[in-house]
């Protein structure tokens, strides 16, 4: 038997070793003549297969999909199909390029969000990818994928930066490669120019509402006329939840008895139980009344409240507070929680965070720390919005009138 050669099959793939760092591991299979499998340092498995073709100078290697995306049964007939073809003479890999020699990026990004994305991704990301092509990627629409360069994924990038900032144009650069390594991986293109181009540097914002303009803030929420998007900032202040979790909260997810609410899906795709302290119950309780799917309906094609931004603007106006961002509710509630002496794992753990994610593993961490450190950093905040004098629930709805 050769070297690496082996008999495809998942057991035999799951028992294969990863290569070094930056290095590649070829296998090939037993049954079926020149089909491989590469696994990348990363784990990642992708057949190919790589064969002698008539009047070339070296051999052809061409690549037939990823593992377990497409099975080894999958592999192995389309590997018999080209070599079908070799066998007539046809040379595959030219047969490719032709095919698809005059595709341009439109096009292709259409066949990578129906193939790939829309089979892959949450909806919530697929809705950012087709935003993010068509503010910045489309540019890029007429251009045929084997023209597009390094220079290009370069001169882009700065673009989008110097009308944006860095931390927009690194994200719009992620998603362009993610879109040209799918191309590359098809055989569409030889390499993907994207992934060499080095992203900018970017500062973590650390911005959250200060002990002195929580008052004001907390005011300008009760002034609030919409009370759906009042109550929707309490809600996203006072949970430390991201502000797409907290529009599509449903009334299935709340337990109105334990004080909790379970995010079946949320960003770091692990289930999340988020502790409710009392001020929230109550909040909750007069909204429940209205009865309905969502805890905060909209007329939109979601069915929930989609947009948050009018609101913001109105609220931020009356509490005189500038430079402020909704998420930057999610970090208040964090900072608040450090400052009333709650521990990073706690903190992140309670706040769903994928950070410290061994260490969280390692803690197993019930639901009491979470709602002792949730009761810490909302109390805090509270106490300094003036609405909670004492440790005991308060009737927001009387504040709210």
């Amino acid at each position: 038997m050769a070297k690496n050669e082996i008999n495809f099959t998942k057991a035999n793939f799951d028992g294969l070793e990863l290569p070094e760092q930056g290095k590649r591991a070829t296998y090939h299979d037993t049954k079926v003549n020149g089909l491989q499998l590469r696994i990348s340092s990363t784990g990642i498995k992708t057949f190919s297969l790589y064969r002698w073709l008539k009047g070339d100078a070296k051999p052809e290697r061409v690549t037939l999909g990823r593992f377990p995306d497409m099975t080894i049964e999958q592999a192995r007939i389309e590997s018999a199909r080209i070599n079908a073809d070799i066998a007539r003479g046809i040379n595959p890999m030219e047969k490719k390029r032709l095919d698809r020699a005059e595709m341009k990026f439109a096009e292709f990004w259409k066949e990578y969000m129906d193939k790939y994305s829309k089979a892959r991704k949450k909806e919530r990301t697929i809705q950012e990818d087709e935003k993010t092509y068509r503010n910045y990627l489309s540019v890029l629409a007429a251009r045929k994928l084997s023209k597009i360069t390094k220079q290009d994924c370069q001169k882009l990038h700065h673009e989008i930066a110097s009308k944006t900032s860095g931390a927009t144009a690194n994200r719009a650069l992620a998603v362009l490669s993610s879109a040209l390594g799918v191309a590359q991986d098809w055989g569409y293109m030889p390499d993907n120019p994207a992934k060499a181009v080095k992203k900018f540097k970017e500062t973590a914002r650390d911005r959250y509402i200060q002990s002195d303009e929580m008052m004001p803030f907390w005011q300008a929420l009760l002034d609030e006329p919409n009370r759906d998007f009042a109550d929707f900032f309490m809600v996203c202040l006072l949970t430390g939840q991201r502000r797409e979790g907290v529009l599509s909260m449903r009334w299935n997810q709340v337990s109105m008895e334990r004080k909790e609410w379970r995010i079946p899906d949320p960003k770091n795709r692990e289930p999340l139980t988020v502790p409710l302290i009392g001020e929230v119950v109550s909040l909750l309780a007069d909204r429940q009344a209205k009865g309905g799917e969502w805890v905060f309906p909209g007329t939109g094609k979601t069915g929930h409240l989609a947009e948050p931004k009018t609101a913001w603007k109105r609220i931020l106006e009356r509490a005189g507070i500038a430079d402020l961002r909704i998420h930057d509710l999610r970090r208040t509630l964090g900072s608040n929680m450090a400052a009333a002496g709650v521990n990073t794992i706690t903190t992140a753990r309670a706040m769903g965070h994928k950070t410290l994610s061994m260490a969280l593993r390692y803690q197993q961490l019930g639901t009491d720390p979470r709602r002792a450190a949730i009761e810490a950093g909302a109390g805090s905040i509270l106490a300094n919005a003036g609405a909670r004098e004492t440790a005991e629930v308060i009737q927001l709805k009387q504040a709210r009138g």
